[in-house]
């Protein structure tokens, strides 16, 4: 991700009015979120892959990637995914780098955009782009880049009847931050509160996401996650589990004070979170 930021950097600064990144699908959506809080853009910069490869006739790399560049041609100077929003070929869909997950192994049209509606599409093969949510404009932002990042944090998924040995293990090995994919709003066994307490004591910020697809984290409704609260968790809001993992890694990039880290983790910094989440 770094060595990636660093280049397109460089080919912006150089001049570049728009970039393309042809990217495998499997962890586009990492680097697409990673990208998006290193980099302050003023021009396009896209990512695209295929589900299906050149050698097969339901190949959709060549319309993902005319898709692509009229995206990069574009006004919207975001971090982007563009990938087909169908499984015909008739529109390809913009994604928010922060906001998009392959939610299937195998179909043409597997990256949504979760708790968002996508920025806009693209016909095809007109190549008309309309958008339905407000975005960053082409140069509207000055270049900037923030690339450093504390690859020392992990992702733990919960799971009905887990004992806190997992998120013991990872607070006294040296990690510096922990994000836990908890049930529902966001929610663990009373067994890891204490745990999770020790861990905040320990300078280790920890951030709830949730293993639902929509909606957001919301620790104030039952007792459980007011527990979660007072043990000092950082509420994800409506953040994929994946973007917060890159995020909480950037914002511990920026500042080893747990402190500062916590308020970029609950500062709205890339179109990551919002503030209502759609039914």
């Amino acid at each position: 991700w770094v060595e990636l930021a660093r280049a397109v950097y460089e080919e912006i600064k150089s001049g570049a009015s728009g970039v393309i990144i042809t990217h495998g699908t499997d962890t586009m959506m990492y680097t697409a979120a990673a990208l998006s809080f290193m980099l302050k853009t003023p021009v396009p910069v896209v990512l695209v892959g295929s589900q299906r490869s050149a050698d097969r006739p339901s190949s959709d790399n060549a319309m993902n990637a005319v898709c692509a560049a009229a995206v990069a041609a574009s006004d919207i100077a975001e971090v982007c995914v563009v990938m087909h929003g169908s499984t015909s070929d008739d529109y390809c869909s913009i994604h928010r780098g922060t906001k998009v997950r392959k939610m299937h192994t195998s179909r043409r049209d597997a990256f949504q955009s979760v708790n968002s509606k996508p920025i806009g599409r693209v016909e095809y093969p007109s190549l008309k782009i309309t958008t339905g949510l407000p975005y960053t404009r082409r140069g509207e932002k000055k270049l900037a880049l923030r690339d450093k990042i504390e690859p020392k944090c992990a992702l733990l998924k919960y799971a009905a009847g887990a004992s806190a040995e997992s998120l013991l293990f990872h607070s006294g090995a040296g990690y510096k931050g922990l994000v836990i994919e908890g049930t529902g709003l966001g929610h663990v066994s009373t067994e890891w509160i204490p745990v999770i307490e020790r861990a905040v004591s320990a300078n280790i910020p920890v951030v709830m996401a949730s293993q639902c697809i929509g909606g957001r984290v919301c620790d104030r409704v039952y007792d459980t996650g007011r527990d979660l609260l007072r043990a000092g968790i950082i509420e994800g809001e409506d953040m994929l589990s994946e973007v917060a993992l890159v995020k909480l890694m950037w914002a511990l990039g920026q500042s080893d004070d747990p402190v500062e880290a916590g308020r970029l983790m609950r500062e709205n910094l890339a179109g990551e979170m919002t503030r209502s989440t759609r039914p």
